[in-house]
């Protein structure tokens, strides 16, 4: 059975001030009933947690490692107080915002960066990840509502469309670039079907799914076995290795904008429109959103639509060298 959390929080109060009358005041009770919650509660834990010595409460060994587990409950209960409790219209508390790595990273502290210089109250836990371990967050209550790549999350989302709220953010185009380098070196400038899927690829999934959308849309083709030399857990990996040079890989034409334009990264296009992910706000449809919430989400619309960011997005990457099918 735990102990009465009453007479933990007055534990609390005695051991910090090391005074029963110290933490009657600051618990405004009468010092014979701080004694008597000491007392019971030292009975139901069958445990001596203070010696009286001279006026002084010294604590027990018992006491110290009491002590060590009730404190960081009543901490974070005091910090996590001053965020549900706010002033009636003030704009206040925490934001936990889910979002894809690479947003995530380029974008969203400037957001929250803008959107705190004018409401300071508000303050944020960001969660970056993947889609289908971001949905899991939002899905247990962990995330106020996330940013998540909707063409990634499609299969997680198939049936459970009626529990959530989607709404799109901005469409990013998915392109198949590699460095200038591994482009010249493995005669990649032959671009048909046959010869793309004889190359080296990284890919974020051990299935490499993104890969092989890229393939089937633009060549109406399946790539069932490609060739993936590496694996890795974050976007920003991914750029990492297709700039090294170790094969082709799907980006985002945003996150390599300047390195197309320096012709250090060649994106290998078709006669089709490119591969379009919609980046999507997802939210419980029954919540009810907080101030904070309803204030921010209009805010980061805003912020998409007037900043450099919805260029970028819109830009068709070209290469310098034609590497077009």
């Amino acid at each position: 059975m735990l102990p009465d959390f009453n007479r933990l929080k007055v534990f609390y109060y005695i051991y910090s001030l090391k005074s029963i009358a110290a933490a009657a005041r600051q618990l405004h009770i009468s010092q014979p009933a701080v004694s008597q919650h000491l007392k019971k509660l030292e009975a139901e834990i069958n445990t001596s947690l203070f010696v009286r010595l001279h006026k002084r409460m010294v604590p027990t060994s018992a006491s110290e490692r009491l002590f060590q587990v009730v404190e960081p409950f009543m901490v974070e209960l005091q910090d996590g107080l001053k965020n549900i409790r706010q002033e009636p219209g003030k704009i206040g508390g925490l934001l936990r915002i889910g979002s894809p790595f690479e947003f995530g990273t380029v974008y969203l502290p400037k957001i929250c960066f803008g959107f705190r210089k004018k409401y300071p109250a508000v303050t944020f836990n960001l969660k970056l990840g993947e889609p289908a371990p971001l949905l899991s967050l939002l899905s247990g209550g962990k995330l106020d509502f996330a940013i998540l790549d909707l063409y990634l999350t499609q299969s997680e989302l198939f049936g459970k469309t009626g529990l959530y709220s989607i709404e799109l953010l901005i469409k990013e185009k998915l392109i198949l670039v590699c460095s200038k380098e591994y482009y010249k070196k493995v005669g990649v400038e032959e671009l048909s079907f046959e010869n793309l899927i004889t190359k080296e690829f990284i890919s974020e999934e051990k299935d490499a799914t993104t890969l092989k959308h890229w393939f089937k849309h633009h060549f109406n083709k399946t790539a069932s076995s490609l060739n993936v030399v590496m694996t890795v857990d974050n976007h920003h990996n991914v750029i990492s290795c297709i700039k090294l040079g170790m094969g082709l890989g799907v980006t985002a034409s945003h996150l390599v904008w300047n390195e197309v334009k320096r012709g250090s990264i060649v994106p290998i296009t078709t006669r089709k429109k490119d591969v379009i992910n919609r980046m999507s706000m997802v939210q419980f449809q029954d919540k009810k959103p907080t101030l904070a919430e309803k204030t921010f989400i209009p805010f980061l619309k805003k912020w998409i639509q007037e900043t450099e960011v919805l260029n970028r997005f819109t830009k068709t990457a070209k290469s310098t060298l034609h590497g077009k099918v």
